[in-house]
């Protein structure tokens, strides 16, 4: 019974399933408080922001799904997705990135935008992005180290 209600959550379109819900209380995903900012996250965390202008636009969810189904690729590279659907709260970190309409941000744990999409990225391409950052490349050989 429980697993045909996640299935009709997920089929309905809804943005967090049940699955989601216990993802989220492990800290991998995040609704922005609106006073919030990037520092909060600065040398712990490296975010990723997913914008959009409304919770049921078919790229917030098309990237949430890609999210949701390798959250164990992205909480071993540290990341935490905030997100944020409502243009009208005007999130710190909205005003600072700017973003129009849909936008995924990937913040390094510096702070500094890393990168840039208009549309949703898969996990798979944000997983190979954040091992080529230099504080993610020292942190694989220190853990490689007796």
């Amino acid at each position: 019974m429980l697993r045909f209600f996640q299935t009709a959550v997920l089929a309905s379109g809804l943005l967090f399933s049940l699955d989601t819900a216990a993802q989220a209380q492990d800290g991998l995903f995040v609704t922005l408080d609106p006073d919030v900012t990037l520092d909060a996250y600065a040398w712990d965390k490296r975010p990723i922001v997913v914008f959009a202008n409304s919770d049921r636009d078919p790229r917030f969810v098309e990237q949430m799904d890609m999210l949701r189904g390798m959250p164990q690729e992205l909480l071993d590279r540290d990341v935490i997705v905030l997100i944020d659907t409502d243009p009208a709260q005007n999130s710190a970190i909205r005003q600072k990135l700017h973003p129009r309409d849909f936008s995924f941000v990937l913040i390094g744990k510096d702070g500094q935008i890393k990168l840039r999409k208009p549309f949703p990225w898969d996990v798979r391409e944000i997983s190979r992005a954040i091992d080529k950052m230099p504080m993610r490349q020292r942190e694989i050989k220190a853990s490689k180290q007796p």
